[in-house]
């Protein structure tokens, strides 16, 4: 994700890039295999996310949706493995569910609160069984919020389900926390005229009388708030890239037509940078990409899988840090939201990188006029956030964009362009279709150099101070008297 005002700061002073190199092997017990779905209880930031003693395996989301009543209505199936003997499970859903069957046959259910849906099978279910459970639900997702959010954007033309941490409970029921990645089936109906576009590949669209039903499928692993459908009249074009990568770009006729000209010319370098930053990280971690501008009024853009979604003010960076999150956020995805600067320090990153590898000012030059410009200000916020766990409310705060972009130049510095490139292009392997977390990173990073990294990662990570201008710290210009 990436909001409107971050245009503004200090990512105007543009950055420099990697070189490729070759990857060392990782073992695969770095691999993290879910937080909620191995059941060590809730995140700390949203405990409600989630559910423990279940692993959602994959989702066949079939939805309805009427523009004129902004009612959406749903038949979800969720197959799962039960991680754990069970009597009773949960799903997290802010619709009203109104029949639930587990393996064919009636279950009881309730909502135990506003956000979670209760089931208890007829039958208990043992540890290790895969189950499938059906839930049909409808309601109006515009009155719904939860943890300070109202996540659905709307009107009566266009509708596009995008939001970060939340999104999923507004139009399907899921174990909503990235640790907890499934495969995906979307079926999406709507009037015949508008088109839907959502993740991965298009299966199919059929015709029925003055509705339309349209398919996607996403093989590859996704978390729930990367789950996402766009209903509207949008212009398509769709092709492969110079490295025969398809994409599927979509905009909003709703758009005036100078504006909707220039978006869809902004969005055609979708396949060029995706392009790039296969050579950059190694191979593109999925089947397909693109992106879709919307004509609603939103004040970011997010990295849907396979296909970010931005508003009308579109441009080349922030196309490069949604791209960026293809890797960096959705095939690599975060194990607790505490490990957030992940996705975006190294999003942010790679703008620079890209900047500086089509003419821009260099990574050390940004990182350090970053440096010099801040570190006059040793109370500031931006120094004193902890970016391994910036609590609930600062996960999208500019420290962690700007700050978490300013470690990985820094640690360029320290370790060397080559390393850093091998660290990267190691991390994104190894972690495929996974999840991750901030000491992982951190271990990773002094295997592949053989460096003690602890004193420099204390210092730009944790220490809530300013960092020293020393080698060791990656910085060698001092901070003014």
């Amino acid at each position: 994700m990436r909001t409107r005002l971050f245009l503004g700061s200090l990512l105007l002073l543009l950055v420099p890039g990697l070189v490729t190199g070759t990857s060392v092997a990782v073992p695969d017990s770095s691999r993290t295999t879910g937080v909620q779905a191995s059941g060590l209880g809730p995140d700390p930031y949203w405990p409600k996310d989630g559910n423990a003693g279940t692993d959602a395996l994959h989702y066949s989301i079939n939805v309805s949706y009427d523009f004129a009543k902004k009612r959406l209505s749903g038949r979800t199936a969720a197959r799962m493995r039960a991680t754990r003997d069970l009597r009773g499970f949960s799903m997290d859903l802010l619709l009203k569910a109104t029949k639930v069957t587990v393996d064919g046959v009636p279950a009881r259910f309730r909502k135990s609160s506003t956000h979670e849906l209760r089931i208890t099978p007829a039958t208990p279910i043992a540890a290790g069984e895969v189950f499938r459970v059906v839930v049909n639900y409808a309601g109006r997702p515009s009155r719904l919020s939860y943890a300070g959010q109202r996540s659905w954007l709307a009107d009566r033309h266009e509708v596009v389900t995008m939001n970060q941490p939340h999104m999923a409970p507004w139009w399907f029921p899921s174990n909503d926390h990235p640790s907890d990645k499934a495969t995906y089936d979307i079926k999406v109906t709507a009037p015949r005229a508008k088109r839907v576009v959502s993740n991965g590949t298009m299966i199919s669209r059929k015709v029925k009388g003055a509705k339309a039903t349209t398919h996607w499928r996403m093989r590859d692993p996704m978390a729930t708030y990367l789950a996402f459908f766009a209903a509207g009249d949008f212009t398509i074009e769709k092709g492969r890239s110079a490295a025969g990568i398809r994409y599927y770009n979509a905009v909003s006729k709703r758009l005036p037509a100078a504006t909707r000209k220039m978006a869809l010319r902004k969005l055609r370098r979708t396949a060029s940078i995706t392009d790039w930053l296969q050579a950059r990280l190694g191979r593109y971690p999925f089947t397909s990409t693109g992106g879709l501008v919307t004509s609603l009024d939103v004040g970011f853009a997010l990295e849907n899988q396979t296909r970010p979604t931005y508003g009308a003010w579109i441009d080349r960076d922030l196309m490069v840090h949604e791209l960026a999150h293809q890797w960096f956020g959705d095939s690599v995805s975060v194990s607790r939201w505490r490990d957030i600067w992940l996705n975006e320090g190294l999003a942010t990153y790679m703008e620079l990188d890209h900047a500086e590898a089509h003419g821009g000012p260099s990574v050390n030059s940004w990182l350090h006029r970053g440096y010099v410009e801040t570190c006059g200000d040793v109370d500031a916020p931006f120094w004193r956030l902890d970016l391994t766990d910036p609590g609930a409310d600062n996960i999208f705060d500019a420290a962690v964009y700007h700050r978490g972009a300013m470690v990985i130049a820094a640690l360029r510095n320290r370790i060397g362009e080559s390393d850093l490139t091998r660290v990267l292009r190691t991390w994104v392997s190894a972690h495929h279709d996974s999840n991750a977390s901030v000491p992982q990173f951190e271990a990773l990073a002094e295997e592949i150099s053989g460096k003690s990294l602890k004193g420099f990662f204390d210092a730009w990570l944790r220490a809530g101070k300013v960092p020293a201008a020393t080698p060791a710290n990656g910085i060698t210009r001092s901070c003014p008297a």
